[in-house]
């Protein structure tokens, strides 16, 4: 008898989809990002095929409270270009942390999932808030200790 090798298939994927709720308040930006990612990916599932998007919906609130580990409150930034030329604006994460929270996370977990076809389905399931409020309640996401 031949064994064959279980493919999983997009339908299947979406069916069996979770959404999980993570509090990022105290929590390391990178340590949080890159636990985000590996959900998002669906790496952590059983039946995890690189080229199917088989990843969860993951909600993060309080991004408005997330810390940076060292000087990089001061020292990492954040680069924008209009198009036009003299329009190069540098952030530092200070400041996105009191414009933009969101963006601060969003940012360091696109920085982790492959740059690919996939990448805009994978980051379309995640929803960053920067306070306690969220308007996916009726999913009910499970809450996610990372």
């Amino acid at each position: 008898m031949k064994k064959k090798t279980y493919s999983p298939k997009l339908p299947e994927m979406n069916k069996a989809r979770k959404w999980y709720l993570v509090d990022a308040e105290d929590r390391i930006l990178g340590d949080l990002a890159s636990k985000i990612a590996v959900i998002l990916r669906g790496k952590n599932k059983p039946v995890f095929s690189p080229h199917i998007d088989c990843g969860d919906y993951v909600v993060v609130i309080n991004a408005g409270k997330i810390k940076l580990s060292g000087n990089k409150l001061d020292k990492k930034t954040y680069f924008k270009h209009t198009g036009y030329m003299g329009h190069f604006k540098v952030t530092t994460a200070r400041e996105m942390l009191e414009t933009k929270p969101e963006k601060v996370l969003t940012d360091a977990v696109t920085g982790m999932v492959p740059n690919n076809r996939l990448r805009k389905h994978v980051m379309d399931k995640l929803m960053v808030y920067a306070g306690k409020e969220h308007k996916h309640s009726a999913q009910n996401p499970e809450s996610l200790k990372i």
